[in-house]
């Protein structure tokens, strides 16, 4: 894909008549420059406005042609969510904009980690992102009725689940399905196959990262940074190993009870407004707990999560 100036299709956005901007897609950072994707479905390499903020993979921005088919970007358009992650100094990094769901994946191998499961949840819940929660290896699982009674927890509160294998393309179908003509980023723990499920989900990823790469002069070494690809189906995926890190950090106690899905109708019933839902007097989360009403395995989760938040 060479670099050239910003066309113009039929279907496409043209320049906007009264600053002469294009509309644009970031696809990634590249060394110090920005991958823009514009109207025409070109790639465009451009650096952005001084004091403009930091612009996040999934933005929609305007942008201006500058020379050398070079590009700058002048703005970021209003975003429906963003996606953040702390930094360094007690700052918060956005990590990807415009996300409609998070897919957290886990596997067999190794053994789930449901704790972090439940983290991303909550904190997806918090950013009005929706939650698809995929199973892969499917073929190495031995005790598929366990694996499925785990994720009847989850289907039964309204999270759209999927036991999924990137090795013999089980369950890729209803995957890409829970995908079609959304804008979703994987999650999850190391080991679980992301890598090989982007794989199988985008046929040209290699490709299209190796093309990004040598565009903005960084050879046929990938960077670590989030790149957004658009799926086949329709709707985009966006990968980015460090998405790991993102979690609690902006949130307080009732953030996180919020974010249990099948808390929320009880949060207002509790005998006080400050409940914090461990032995409070008239808890109603707990009582539901009690008459097996809400998952114990999931509230005690809930309980580990507010003491590693420490406000247990």
């Amino acid at each position: 894909m060479s670099p050239s100036a910003p066309g113009k299709e039929p279907d496409q956005p043209a320049a906007t008549p009264c600053f002469g901007l294009l509309e644009g897609l970031i696809l990634s950072h590249l060394g110090q420059a920005l991958a823009v994707e514009g109207p025409d479905k070109n790639i465009v390499l451009c650096h952005t406005r001084r004091q403009l903020g930091t612009v996040a993979v999934g933005d929609r921005v305007l942008w201006s042609p500058q020379d050398g088919d070079l590009g700058r970007v002048e703005k970021i358009l209003p975003r429906r969510s963003l996606l953040t992650r702390p930094a360094h100094g007690g700052r918060i990094r956005p990590v990807a904009a415009n996300l409609d769901q998070m897919v957290v994946v886990v596997a067999p191998e190794p053994e789930p980690d449901w704790l972090l499961v439940d983290q991303y949840a909550a904190a997806s819940e918090h950013r009005s992102l929706d939650v698809c929660i995929v199973i892969n290896k499917a073929d190495r699982v031995t005790q598929r009725s366990a694996v499925e009674e785990t994720l009847a927890t989850y289907q039964a509160i309204g999270y759209v689940c999927h036991l999924v294998s990137a090795k013999t393309g089980e369950g890729l179908g209803e995957l890409r399905e829970s995908l079609k003509n959304r804008c979703s980023m994987l999650a999850g723990q190391s080991g679980v196959g992301k890598s090989s499920l982007t794989n199988a989900l985008l046929p040209g990823k290699n490709l299209r990262t190796r093309e990004l790469s040598e565009k903005a002069g960084l050879g046929r070494h990938t960077t670590t940074a989030a790149m957004l690809y658009h799926l086949p189906e329709g709707g985009d995926l966006i990968d980015s190993p460090g998405v790991a890190v993102f979690g609690l950090a902006e949130m307080n106690a009732a953030d996180l009870a919020s974010g249990y899905r099948e808390f929320r109708d009880l949060l207002t019933q509790c005998q006080f407004n400050d409940c914090r839902h461990i032995q409070d007097k008239g808890c109603a989360v707990r009582e539901a707990v009690d008459g097996g009403r809400i998952d114990a395995s999931r509230y005690e989760r809930f309980i580990k999560l507010l003491g590693k938040m420490h406000l247990a």
